[in-house]
């Protein structure tokens, strides 16, 4: 583990140091953090592949005191540089995927026109591309019995960690945060758009007994009836009834312990930004009106810890890059605070 017996945490962030102003190394960090430059199938605004620079850039911000756990940042957390290629591939396939979306969106049918066909082909190698690069990369870390967080891009990038996961844990729940279900079925015929990582992690991944959601307010008739046909997999808390039992007289205690209770002994967190208030994210891909205060998802992380569940692993996605540094500060500090949850939650063994 990494030695930070010398190191100030009060001092000023040296930007030569790694993540949140740490000398840490990869070989010597507990936490891994893998940033997946990837944006290839976002239907709305653009810049999440750019989002782990910003976010690094912003952590040197980050006070290293954390109240309910002071200690974690001295297991050290350490971010790998961003890969040039797949951000390079990522670049150019949305612009393809652009190209794409904007034809069908007129009506146009894509098997009627062989660049389209051509363009969408593409575009499903190059995610499942990426998928198996995410896979690779999480499970030789996993395998060396190190922490590893996952740092998007969009959120389609999960799928090759959740399968990596399922090796290593054999079966564990999702809690999902987010604005949107992600159940949709190929969404605009991307095979692994950001619209359909659950439905594709239910399909593909068996070891996902139980997916629990959290602050949805933006979804689909049909990803609303594979809800109500997969009780046994499927819990969806909507943003409006969670309100809604808070205006009748419930408060969040008792809805985030409801929360928590539906999940299985293992855990993995699924971060979507967007699951927040869009005042704390305003150029994440897809804002929606509503959402939770910052505090508010600590506090449910809080309750899943002091339930004895064991948090395996997280990944931050949707964080956007737009006017000013708003949304990279915002997830900095998220980032941060998972960090921490993941090592205090796995005690270290030496």
């Amino acid at each position: 583990m990494t030695d930070l017996s010398n190191f100030d945490p009060n001092h000023v962030g040296n930007p030569e140091n790694n993540i949140f102003g740490l000398p840490t190394t990869e070989d010597s960090a507990r936490v891994i953090i893998v940033p997946v430059p990837w944006e290839v199938t976002v239907s709305y605004s653009a810049g999440t592949a750019r989002a782990a620079d910003a976010i690094f850039k912003a952590s040197f911000q980050v006070d290293l005191y954390d109240p309910e756990i002071p200690d974690g940042w001295k297991q050290g957390f350490y971010m790998r540089p961003v890969d040039k290629k797949i951000l390079m591939k990522s670049d150019y396939l949305r612009k393809e995927a652009e190209l794409f979306i904007d034809y069908i969106s007129k009506g146009d049918k894509p098997e009627a026109n062989q660049f389209m066909t051509k363009t969408l082909k593409e575009v499903n190698e190059g995610s499942e591309h990426l998928n198996k690069w995410v896979y690779e990369q999480t499970k030789a870390l996993l395998g060396k019995n190190k922490l590893v967080a996952l740092l998007g891009g969009d959120h389609s990038v999960s799928l090759g960690f959740f399968k990596a996961m399922a090796e290593k844990h054999g079966s564990f729940g999702i809690l999902q945060i987010d604005a949107h279900c992600d159940l949709r079925e190929a969404y605009e015929g991307f095979n692994y758009s950001h619209a359909s990582i659950m439905y594709n992690t239910l399909r593909e991944i068996p070891g996902v007994t139980k997916l629990v959601q959290a602050g949805i307010r933006d979804l689909s008739e049909s990803e609303w009836e594979y809800i109500c046909n997969s009780p046994d997999r499927i819990a969806t808390y909507l943003d409006k009834d969670i309100r809604r039992r808070q205006f009748e007289g419930e408060n969040w205690k008792q809805i985030a312990e409801e929360i928590i209770n539906r999940l299985p002994e293992k855990v993995f967190i699924s971060f979507d930004i967007d699951g927040l208030d869009p005042k704390l994210c305003p150029t994440t891909g897809t804002p929606v009106p509503g959402g939770f205060e910052t505090e508010q998802v600590f506090y449910l992380f809080s309750k899943l810890l002091q339930s004895g569940r064991k948090l395996i692993g997280f990944d931050l996605n949707e964080v956007g890059t737009g006017d000013g540094e708003w949304d990279a500060n915002v997830g900095a500090r998220v980032l941060f605070k998972m960090c921490n949850l993941l090592v205090h939650n796995n005690p270290s063994n030496s």
